[in-house]
């Protein structure tokens, strides 16, 4: 009697510690769903929360369902004692959180990438912004309709129509050097009409 009073509560102790999978899977997926809205891991990430949680959700229950129970066979491996649906909660549990660390992660890095392309964009408009007070200043009035296309990592095409004449004032700036490198197409096309080195792939 004592014996199996003290497998009992083994088995309960055991349960309570592997009950944590289902409470995490619904703070986590709110987590995940948020980060994916604030911290972006990846460009077209979901722009508010309820599709990011839904993502965040799929995600989550996809490893648990799917993914945990193969990493539970591999915990039991190393601790038997442990019964296959509580081997099966530590890992869940323990995929979930990773699952969030990886969203944090990707989110900083791609932070830090689309900061620096911010950044060249807003050295692309302002070489055009400059170029046009000192060399075409009739076109001031046309600055907030520049438009610029990314042709390689530090080199852009930008352009503003000239409406009257039908084409439009294009400057090629390279990003790479402060102040940034600035030269005159002269070949007129808008950038939607542009295809550098025979076209884009």
């Amino acid at each position: 009697m004592e014996r199996a009073e003290r497998v009992w509560h083994r088995r309960l102790r055991w349960r309570l510690r592997g009950a944590w999978q289902w409470p995490a899977f619904i703070v986590l997926t709110l987590v995940d769903g948020i980060l994916l809205v604030v911290l972006p891991p990846y460009a077209g990430a979901p722009e508010n929360v309820f599709p990011g949680v839904l993502l965040a959700g799929f995600l989550n229950l996809f490893a648990v369902a799917v993914v945990a129970p193969a990493f539970g066979l591999l915990l039991r491996r190393r601790r038997p004692d442990l019964p296959r649906l509580i081997a099966g909660n530590y890992a869940g549990s323990w995929l979930l959180l990773a699952i969030t660390a990886l969203l944090v992660g990707a989110g900083l890095l791609h932070r830090g990438a689309a900061d620096a392309e911010e950044a060249r964009r807003q050295a692309v408009a302002g070489a055009m912004h400059d170029y046009v007070l000192r060399e075409e200043p009739e076109l001031r009035g046309s600055l907030s309709t520049i438009d610029f296309i990314r042709i390689d990592r530090d080199y852009y095409r930008v352009c503003i129509p000239r409406e009257e004449l039908g084409h439009s004032l294009c400057l090629f700036v390279t990003t790479d050097q402060h102040p940034p490198g600035v030269t005159r197409d002269t070949d007129e096309v808008p950038n939607r009409s542009y295809r550098p080195y025979g076209g884009f792939d």
